[in-house]
């Protein structure tokens, strides 16, 4: 390591008890997307104490804060941190206000851009480093809390329901020439996250049908449940028709429906999304998953509201990892973590995440930290190592983003130029109005016979 790097985990180190407690203080707080207040809050503070000025308000709570003026010569790279956390309110440290927990680890990925900034402020090392960094604070990385998204949709707060796909839609990475970012995997101590991923569209579906006794007149009643049930069954029909090479993946469940045991549901409502590992996989999908909706709408004579949102890109590997590479070695040759695991090019994951929309137009360089036991999105997982999901997350945001702008932004700059984007701006926003639909079928009950 040069001097400045040196002196980058040399401060990292002596921060580091500010740094675990920032992380502390974000895994005991979550709150869901797009409600992020507190945790943007107490970003927009630390990006503060740094001497800088962070901009508010970017898809709500989404905050951008620049080392220098954002006006410097040369390429900018984002130092990207998520804010969100799960509704899973029986992990012990779920707080009590929110009913959320940080089951996904995104306490740490924002924790470790807050550590990187503590290094990458000081005078000396920013003075080392050509172009600009923009430290993000993101919101709504999980798809979740979906009614109060569509309301936020309706009352023109947002159009798209993840957070970067919003952030990209009002112009926060307009500015942005490349992007760093971190998942947390447990069973590994660190790695390149550098595979792909499945794109995905989420549906909120409702069937409409007609109440009656269910025991005396059920005749008179259109069940609601009946076509949810069908319509289950449609889809599972369709698993074979998913070629293997498009990794489709249609999982939901019923959020609402029915009032009584002895009442015909006179609605359903579910929530589902379709995943593929391209775009026109889970178009495919999501038409097969369509067609199944409606035809048991048809068959039950219920109505059938199909509502499509759009979701996340499939994420798309960086062709350029020798920088990256190059501090995860370093790292493992301080010798106290060697446990590295990395998902390359060659590894592909059938879950999604908007970073998949960032590396849709810019180079996306991405790596994963542990530090947890446990599953991801389940109530068990927990922080055990708090110096490897907090620290040494904070020294690779931070040693990588240096090596990436030192010479001038060479190797930042190389990646740029080397990087072939699969869409343009206007492209990515075309395609995700086309995803924007609402699809109603009426209902169709038929005559009582006798009446």
């Amino acid at each position: 390591m040069d001097k400045i790097e040196q002196k980058i985990c040399e401060i990292i180190e002596s921060k580091k008890d500010e740094i675990i407690a920032f992380g502390r203080d974000i895994f005991c707080h979550a709150e869901l997307g797009f409600k992020e207040k507190r945790t943007s809050g107490r970003f927009v503070e630390e990006m503060e104490k740094l001497g800088m000025k962070p901009e508010t308000g970017y898809a709500i709570t989404g905050v951008k804060s620049y080392l220098k003026p954002k006006d410097a010569e040369g390429p900018t790279l984002a130092v990207i941190g998520e804010m969100d956390a799960l509704p899973i309110p029986n992990h012990p440290d779920a707080w009590s206000e929110t009913g959320a927990s940080h089951c996904c680890g995104h306490n740490a990925q924002l924790t470790g851009v807050v550590g990187a900034a503590m290094a990458l402020a000081d005078p000396e090392v920013a003075a080392a480093m050509g172009g600009n960094l923009c430290f993000m604070a993101v919101p709504a990385e999980e798809y979740v809390d979906v009614e109060f998204r569509t309301g936020l949709m309706k009352e023109g707060k947002i159009r798209y329901g993840g957070g970067k796909c919003e952030l990209i839609r009002v112009g926060a990475f307009d500015d942005i020439d490349i992007a760093m970012g971190h998942h947390t995997f447990p069973g590994a101590d660190f790695g390149l996250y550098n595979g792909s991923s499945n794109g995905f569209v989420n549906k909120t579906v409702t069937f409409k049908g007609v109440s009656a006794h269910a025991a005396a007149a059920p005749h008179e009643g259109v069940d609601a449940l009946n076509a949810a049930t069908a319509a289950m069954v449609n889809i599972a029909l369709q698993q074979e028709s998913f070629r293997d090479e498009d990794t489709v993946r249609v999982h939901g469940f019923i959020s609402d429906g029915g009032t009584a045991v002895n009442v015909i549901a006179d609605h359903v409502t579910m929530e589902y999304s379709v995943r593929g590992k391209t775009a026109e996989a889970f178009k495919d999908a999501s038409m097969k998953v369509d067609r199944s909706l409606k035809a048991a709408a048809m068959a039950t004579g219920c109505g059938v509201t199909i509502e499509t949102l759009p979701g996340y890109m499939p994420g798309v590997p960086n062709p350029h990892t020798e920088v990256l590479d190059s501090v995860l070695k370093d790292i493992m040759a301080e010798g106290k973590y060697t446990n590295r695991k990395d998902m390359d090019a060659s590894f592909h994951v059938t879950g999604s995440d908007d970073f998949g929309d960032v590396a849709t137009l810019m180079p996306l360089v991405h790596f994963s930290t542990g530090g947890y036991v446990g599953s991801l999105h389940n109530p068990g997982i927990r922080v055990e190592d708090e110096y490897l999901a907090y620290v040494v997350t904070a020294k690779i945001f931070a040693l990588t983003a240096y090596r990436l702008m030192k010479d001038g932004a060479a190797k930042a700059k190389e990646n740029i130029a080397d990087y072939k984007p699969n869409m343009t701006k206007e492209e990515y926003l075309a395609f995700m109005e086309s995803m924007l639909t609402t699809e109603v079928v009426e209902p169709t009950p038929l005559p009582i016979v006798g009446k």
